[in-house]
């Protein structure tokens, strides 16, 4: 009779467990088909903000500042200066145009690099910033990196890279509470973003591994160096012209 009793409520386990993985299976699909119209609808309709925007918005208010506004304002790629989307690829993917979401060199190197150096470099390329800045949230967890590789594939089948450069230009953060070409003309200069030239591209793409901490209207020896910098790895690239590789 024991004997009996074990096997029924081993069959019973089984059958939970098998219970379980069907609803997980179906959770997963379901998320994936979300994730899938979310890319589809976006490569037509302009976000009207990005994960990373509420995120800081949720951080600033429940810490008491419920005056913290963002600072966001859409542009499409064409009422940009030339001088923004290059300043973006000079500065954070060459290889934009090339690659179909995922640069393995820099990924190579930016491991290589980690394991001796002392400050954390980056292998993301554009189109992977761009899934982690619209749809995700900061860290370096493994589950995140998993979705973010997932949104990026589906963003490089779904959308033309024109369509990935401009949602990127858009939703970067260039200062704390500042998202976008846009607001950061507006913020830090004092003009609109189809007049930024070269250089006052290249300092705001100089602020992006860090805009918390580094400022655009404010710069140290760091991001003017980095500026500097990009500002000639944008003529390398074929300045302005380098647009016509990506259309």
């Amino acid at each position: 009779m024991n004997s009996g009793n074990g096997g029924d409520r081993s069959q019973k386990q089984a059958v939970g467990l098998r219970g379980w993985a069907r609803r997980l299976l179906l959770l997963a699909l379901a998320l994936m088909g979300i994730s899938i119209v979310q890319v589809a609808v976006l490569r037509f309709v302009n976000p009207p903000f990005s994960s990373f925007m509420a995120i800081r918005l949720a951080e600033a208010w429940s810490g008491g500042d419920t005056r913290f506004r963002i600072a966001y304002d859409w542009r499409d790629l064409e009422q940009m200066s030339p001088n923004v989307p290059v300043a973006l690829v000079a500065a954070e993917d060459q290889k934009f145009a090339e690659h179909y979401g995922f640069d393995l060199d820099a990924i190579e190197k930016a491991q290589q690099h980690n394991a001796h150096g002392k400050r954390i470099r980056g292998g993301s390329t554009i189109s992977q910033q761009t899934a982690k800045n619209l749809f995700l949230w900061g860290g370096r967890s493994w589950v995140r990196k998993g979705i973010e590789a997932w949104y990026t594939f589906l963003m490089e089948a779904m959308w033309p890279k024109e369509r990935i450069l401009e949602v990127y230009a858009n939703v970067a953060e260039f200062g704390d509470g500042v998202y976008g070409a846009q607001a950061a003309a507006r913020t830090f200069y004092r003009t609109d973003a189809s007049r930024l030239s070269a250089a006052q591209a290249a300092r705001m793409a100089a602020v992006l591994p860090n805009p918390r901490r580094y400022h655009v209207g404010d710069p140290g020896p760091y991001v003017q160096r980095r500026a500097n910098a990009i500002q000639r790895q944008m003529g390398y690239i074929g300045g302005r012209h380098y647009l016509d590789a990506i259309e």
